[in-house]
């Protein structure tokens, strides 16, 4: 009882609403939510320290920022969801609150595409001043050694460095990328190689315009960290892999590299190990190895994680997306 009532008084009071309403869209900053409900950042940093001290949300610092997300599982997350099952969709103040997290949306997708845009040109070079590349590119490809596959999809394929990397397992390739630049880039990239079978596409990797079940290996390289769902892109990776498909990760450990948000359009500084495979798992994968890549001795950049997960063979074909959107709204 003493539970229920904490959770009730916590979300008792008109702006505490208004957040978990916005959270159900999904993770934000404080200094977004300030914005979207108009008011100082003290004032919404105090409404989130309640609803946190009452366990309604998760918060994550990073850097000079803290994000904050909804609690889903157990009987708080069923508090929640009866409680905004209830909301009036209708309502004004709400709908003014979603047009301004609509507009804060839009503002972080142009960002980051006039960043892509930008830095096209010299897209090696940033990849290189980051990661020691070449030890990544050779684990990854030593992830999978002796396998082939019927079609590769890279997601985010950038300058389609990935695309390339597989070819010699891969009887066809397709790179999926919002940045004509550097589509542009990567099918130049991809003539030089003579790479035939190999094509990219511009298309949104949150929704992903292929049929569930297709893919044999997916590959997220160095992407995760400019999205704010990042966990939406493992869950597309999931539902169009074949039962038996592998998907392989490459990202960033945990830094505190903060310029790296502020001139390079990075949302997240790194991932820890359990975050990813807990998404991975989320959607019906089985992480088989997590590995750490570090910078040799003398050298700069950024330690770097990689993630091998397979979609188990035995699992019926129907990793669905019905079932996928139903996972990650649960």
């Amino acid at each position: 009882m003493d539970k229920i009532v904490d959770i009730v008084r916590a979300i008792g009071e008109p702006t505490r609403l208004r957040i978990l309403v916005l959270l159900a869209r999904g993770e934000l900053a404080a200094g977004e939510m300030s914005t979207v409900l108009n008011q100082s950042q003290p004032r919404v940093s105090r409404h989130l320290k309640l609803l946190a001290e009452a366990g309604l949300l998760e918060r994550r610092p990073e850097g000079a920022w803290v994000f904050f997300r909804l609690k889903t599982d157990g009987s708080v997350g069923r508090i929640i969801r009866a409680i905004l099952d209830e909301v009036d969709k209708d309502d004004s103040i709400l709908l003014r609150d979603l047009e301004r997290l609509a507009q804060v949306q839009v503002q972080r997708e142009e960002l980051a595409r006039a960043y892509f845009e930008t830095a096209a040109d010299e897209w090696h070079a940033l990849r290189r001043l980051h990661q020691p590349e070449a030890l990544v590119e050779a684990r990854l490809v030593e992830a999978v050694a002796g396998e082939n596959f019927g079609l590769h999809i890279d997601l985010g394929s950038g300058t389609g460095r990935m695309i390339e990397l597989f070819a010699p397992q891969a009887r066809r390739a397709e790179g999926v990328d919002s940045s004509r630049k550097m589509l542009a880039l990567a099918r130049a990239r991809l003539d030089d190689t003579g790479s035939g079978q190999a094509s990219v596409r511009q298309a949104d990797i949150l929704g992903l315009p292929y049929e569930d079940n297709c893919a044999d290996l997916v590959t997220i390289h160095q992407v995760l960290h400019y999205l704010p769902e990042p966990q939406a892109a493992i869950k597309e990776a999931a539902r169009i892999l074949k039962p038996g498909g592998t998907l392989l990760i490459a990202d960033f450990a945990p830094h505190a590299f903060e310029e790296l948000r502020q001139v390079h359009a990075h949302r997240r500084l790194g991932f820890p190990d359990h975050e990813v495979t807990n998404w991975c798992e989320q959607f019906g994968l089985v992480v088989d190895a997590v590995e750490h890549i570090a910078p040799e001795a003398g050298q700069s950049g950024l330690a770097v994680t990689l993630w091998k997960a397979q979609l188990p063979p035995n699992r019926p074909a129907a990793v669905t997306t019905k079932q996928l959107e139903s996972r990650i709204t649960s």
